[in-house]
């Protein structure tokens, strides 16, 4: 294991006005998302999505690097360049999620953990030649009645650890994505006790299995009231216990905190992070690593038609752009109407 190859790497990786594309979503899912824009989920529309998407004009300007599916790093473009190599060359960095998904937890109704430790040796070794040089885990705590419990944040937390010592081992920076989801009816400060919780877990188990720290990439969700929580957090407030929570739990040694938008528009997932970026100076980079929050706008334009290819760039472009200037606390509410 080379530190100062896995330090290149997470630093690359939240470079200046710059995150990440989530691009990973499993055949199932990305399936839901066709669907809803009334295009069969096949493996060549599959294909022509991503290429969409990784081929728009200007994007090395925003997006740093881009989490793959198991699928979608052996496809290739139009021209047959494998999508990997295509995205070396721009400079984009290629990275491919390794967790096998979250199951039900035995004994604790409600609860998942999330599988695929089992052959993740041989499959980073792999993924390696294939081109990754980052992965992504996502560990799923829920809020609701008596959970989470200690054991599925435990568990989880352990979980992620090991997967991150296995990355480290074959010279890929891992990503730690501790998804604390914001679906239920909980307050902003009910999110914050959970939130704190397991991250203080999750950097126990990080330390006992000898991460490096300045080698890897948190994936945090942000401090943020439940969806359907009668009073919901102003983006201020939101922004303000984001920050707090995560300098009492992030060690300053880690490079960069890299948001999911789990679940919210791409104008609020743009402007939390443009208003935490505005709290500063902070001891890491604050950035962005979203799906549905970069994507939804240009799946809707394009359609899943040919003609509407470049209306699907142009969508993703704009939305690449405006979380570019929330790196730096550049994006406004508004905003993205301008920008139309």
């Amino acid at each position: 294991m080379s530190r100062s190859d896995l330090e290149r790497v997470a630093n690359a990786m939240v470079a200046k006005d710059k995150g990440l594309l989530a691009a990973d979503e499993s055949n199932t899912t990305i399936a839901k998302r066709l669907d809803k824009i009334g295009c069969q989920s096949t493996e060549e529309h599959r294909r022509s999505y991503r290429e969409l998407l990784f081929t728009t004009p200007g994007i090395t300007q925003w997006i740093s690097g881009v989490i793959l599916f198991d699928e979608t790093i052996r496809q290739k473009t139009g021209d047959g360049v494998p999508f990997p190599d295509y995205l070396a060359k721009l400079g984009i960095i290629p990275g491919i999620k390794v967790d096998t998904g979250a199951k039900p937890m035995a004994g604790f109704p409600g609860e998942t953990i999330t599988e695929g430790l089992d052959g993740l040796r041989e499959r980073l070794i792999e993924y390696y030649k294939l081109g990754a040089r980052f992965a992504k885990w996502r560990a799923v705590i829920d809020i609701g009645d008596n959970i989470p419990s200690h054991a599925a944040i435990e568990a989880n937390a352990h979980a992620l650890a090991r997967y991150a010592g296995l990355c480290q081992e074959q010279n890929i920076v891992p990503i730690v994505e501790p998804e604390v989801l914001m679906d239920g009816a909980h307050t902003v400060e009910r999110c914050d006790a959970v939130t704190s919780g397991v991250l203080a877990e999750v950097f126990a188990q990080l330390h006992r299995q000898r991460i490096h720290l300045e080698g890897m990439i948190l994936k945090p969700n942000m401090v943020i009231s439940g969806k359907k929580c009668q009073t919901q957090a102003t983006p201020e407030q939101v922004a303000a216990a984001t920050v707090r929570c995560l300098k009492r739990h992030v060690p300053s040694a880690v490079p960069g905190i890299m948001f999911l938008s789990g679940g919210q528009t791409p104008a609020q997932a743009a402007l939390h992070l443009s208003l935490m970026n505005r709290l500063g100076p902070l001891p890491w980079q604050l950035s962005f690593s979203y799906g549905r929050a970069l994507q939804d706008a240009a799946l809707t334009a394009w359609g899943g038609k040919a003609a509407n290819f470049a209306a699907g760039q142009k969508e993703f472009q704009k939305w690449s752009r405006l979380n570019g200037l929330a790196r730096s606390g550049g994006f406004s509410a508004g905003m993205e109407q301008q920008a139309a």
